[in-house]
């Protein structure tokens, strides 16, 4: 079965979950374009007060979907239209959505995943929940928008031991740090994620959606990502694709060998 992202509106709660069955709900490129749609159209809805994102099966996002990634990955123009079209453009349209958002977090929560959370308002995890960005064994950096958006709202220290280190976070650790909003026993997740949708429903949506436009407007990290200097970065931030390097991780990945760097 393909992946899919799956849009249900109960009132004034949007439910958005994230499947692929059997990949831990990895993203697929027609589920980042899928993902933009949704929100785009919960942006253009005034009757939706809340979003509650989660994943299926246990999982939230295991990361993007490795099976896809010859196809396209290893030629610049392809890998540059996947990021800054597919993926970004997915990313922006959360960002840019004045609904707020609360990701529910069990199981993975990674790579791909940790960048849709990182969209999210509020974000409340199970116990056991796991956190990491591993590419760094697939061979590739991660793109730089995408970077941005993790250190802003991961903090510099926990990405760069995700991204160079292939480090793994508990929940605990991310909530010390102040990614996650909350941490609750994995059989309590969905009951209390219901109850702060619920609340954030019944609050005054004109000014959840403006104090949204506010917050954004005075995050200096999520400005940034757009800035002249980011776009300069991304001039050449794509030349990798063909690397024997690039091409190994995956490759390696996909053979279920350890990759030779």
């Amino acid at each position: 079965m393909p992946g899919a992202i799956h849009f249900q509106q109960d009132g004034s709660i949007a439910r958005v979950t994230l499947e692929h069955p059997g990949k831990f709900n990895s993203m697929s490129r027609a589920m980042w374009v899928s993902l933009r749609g949704v929100f785009e159209s919960i942006q253009r809805d005034p009757q939706v007060r809340c979003v509650v994102l989660s994943g299926a099966q246990g999982h939230f996002c295991s990361g993007g979907d490795i099976e896809e990634y010859p196809a396209f990955r290893f030629e610049e123009r392809a890998l540059r239209a996947f990021h800054e079209e597919d993926v970004w453009g997915a990313l922006h349209a959360m960002l840019q959505c004045d609904v707020p958002m609360l990701a529910q977090i069990d199981g993975y929560c990674m790579g791909a995943g940790l960048e849709v959370a990182s969209c999210c308002d509020l974000r409340m995890a199970a116990v056991s929940a796991r956190f990491a960005a591993p590419i760094a064994r697939l061979g590739f950096p991660m793109a730089p928008r995408e970077v941005a958006l993790l250190s802003a709202a991961l903090g510099l220290s926990a990405t760069r031991a995700m991204l160079l280190a292939a480090s793994t976070f508990e929940s605990a650790q991310l909530l010390a740090s102040g990614f996650l909003t909350t941490v609750v026993p994995d059989d309590q997740l969905g009951a209390q994620c219901e109850a702060v949708a619920q609340r954030i429903a019944s609050l005054a949506p004109q000014a959840a959606r403006l104090n949204k436009q506010t917050l954004r407007a005075l995050n200096p990290a999520v400005a940034r990502i757009d800035s002249a200097q980011a776009a300069s970065i991304l001039i050449a931030a794509y030349a990798y694709a063909d690397s024997a390097e690039h091409r190994e991780g995956i490759l390696a990945f996909l053979a279920k060998r350890k990759p030779q760097f």
